[in-house]
């Protein structure tokens, strides 16, 4: 039932963003002169649809998004058919407008994307949200192996002479109060940078899932574990770290009102790595909220530009491997600051992490807007329309790249025309166009394999 609302949200969202997308192209082109014969919420089968004036307006079957059909897009297809070196300039159509008429229109709906995830953002800002996290002690990863990590790999943090326990409290200056500042101070200096740190989790009990391994053992909320088998353990990680052998049965000691308790487990394990133990521990929030309304004003734009930057270095690391940026660290150590230079390191690009397709994002969104939902109705909605703006900047930089099919690809045709002085061929636009949708098809493919394989993961 998850999965389903997961699915449903996701595809609720994902049409917004696209949805924005084809109206700011229906705007663009009802303000320069250009008539559109349909504009569709929605693909697939019309549900209900009606005309006002020279326009259809319908929705659609399948809520991803909606097109917007201008005026002329039949013509085009006829001379490309009929082999007409010429498209037919019919005033109020599309391809018989000027070609400076046809670049706005073009560039109309990545601009309805930015603009959108502005709004977004500064409204964000206003409402606020919540963010479960953890304080700013760390744990070196080195110290902890987990999964397929090694106890000798060299972490940046190491090499910057970081220790476990100590707290970061500021980043290039910044203060930092909590893990979830620490991440966002490290992808705004290094985007896919990794520093190798984990958080300092406290390990008291905060719940136990019922029928869980810990519940039938007798593990209760406010527990605190100190032992694993005999072996002292002074927080989280420590724990997962000390159950990497997948045992089947083990002990934990316990401290539970003052006194000390030894209590036997038995676990199973999934295939993924997961177990039975059902236990959580205890987290602070980071509450994210500007101090006014004009003050959200200014966040949600900073945010944006951010934004703007953020997506723009990550696609500089997908398509060339990145050099490392000096950070420094202010960390605080047995009460005593010191300052610590780390330069976060990057992996070699893994399609399948940073490759995602449709169905993925999808998931994503939806499964942002379930588990935001579960701190509230507008911390939801907030961490959802959160996303759904980061998506917005990441449509508007894709769609203005000089890709055939894609906007970028359509302007530059236009722009081509206009130094020509003469109108291109319909030929000539049509093997472009096909270039380009078999670019966007083979990306599709490829993005689909790489959902394939990150969801059988």
């Amino acid at each position: 039932m998850t999965l389903v609302l997961d699915v449903i949200l996701g595809l609720i969202g994902l049409g917004i963003v696209i949805f924005v997308h084809e109206l700011g192209h229906f705007l663009a082109a009802r303000a320069v002169g250009i008539g559109v014969e349909t504009f569709s919420l929605g693909w697939g089968p019309k549900l209900i649809s009606r005309r006002w004036g020279e326009t259809e307006y319908c929705i659609s079957a399948f809520p991803i998004g909606g097109y917007c059909l201008m005026r002329g897009e039949a013509e085009f297809r006829q001379a490309v058919e009929s082999r007409s070196a010429e498209i037919p300039r019919t005033p109020g159509t599309f391809h018989g407008a000027s070609p400076w008429r046809r670049i706005i229109v073009s560039i109309a709906g990545p601009i309805a994307n930015a603009l959108f995830a502005a709004v977004v953002f500064v409204a964000v800002f206003d409402v606020g949200y919540d963010v479960s996290t953890h304080g700013n002690r760390v744990v070196l990863a080195s110290e902890y192996p987990l999964g397929l990590s090694s106890a000798a790999a060299v972490y940046p943090a190491d090499r910057a002479g970081l220790e476990t326990g100590d707290a970061i409290v500021a980043i290039d200056g910044k203060p930092v109060n909590d893990y979830w500042m620490i991440q966002e101070g490290i992808t705004a200096n290094s985007p896919g940078g990794k520093l190798g740190v984990y958080a300092w989790i406290d390990p008291t009990v905060a719940s136990v899932q019922p029928a869980s391994s810990a519940d039938l053992a007798g593990i209760q909320s406010g527990d605190k574990i100190v032992a694993i088998d005999g072996k002292p353990v002074d927080q989280a990680i420590a724990i997962l770290s000390a159950l990497r052998g997948r045992p089947e049965r083990t002990t934990f000691t316990v401290m539970r009102n003052g006194a000390t308790m030894v209590i036997p487990l038995v676990l199973s394990w999934k295939d993924n790595g997961e177990s039975n133990l059902g236990i959580t521990f205890g987290s602070i929030v980071h509450r994210v909220h500007s101090a006014s309304a004009i003050a959200a004003v200014g966040d949600g734009l900073r945010e944006t530009a951010s934004t703007f930057a953020l997506t723009l270095r990550s696609l500089g690391i997908f398509v060339r491997h990145p050099q490392p940026h000096d950070m420094v660290l202010t960390v605080n150590r047995g009460g005593q600051d010191l300052r610590l230079v780390a330069q976060p390191s990057y992996s070699d690009v893994n399609l399948v992490d940073s490759l995602s397709g449709p169905a993925r994002i999808t998931w994503i969104v939806g499964n942002t807007a379930v588990q935001g939902m579960d701190e509230g109705i507008a911390s939801g909605l907030a961490k959802s329309f959160d996303l759904l703006a980061f998506l917005s900047i990441s449509l508007f930089i894709m769609n203005l790249l000089p890709i055939p099919a894609l906007d970028g690809g359509q302007i530059l045709l236009w722009i081509i025309e206009w130094l020509r002085r003469r109108p291109l061929k319909a030929a000539t636009m049509m093997r472009f166009q096909f270039v380009g949708a078999m670019f966007v098809l083979a990306l599709f493919v490829l993005a689909t394999a790489s959902d394939f394989l990150w969801f059988s993961r």
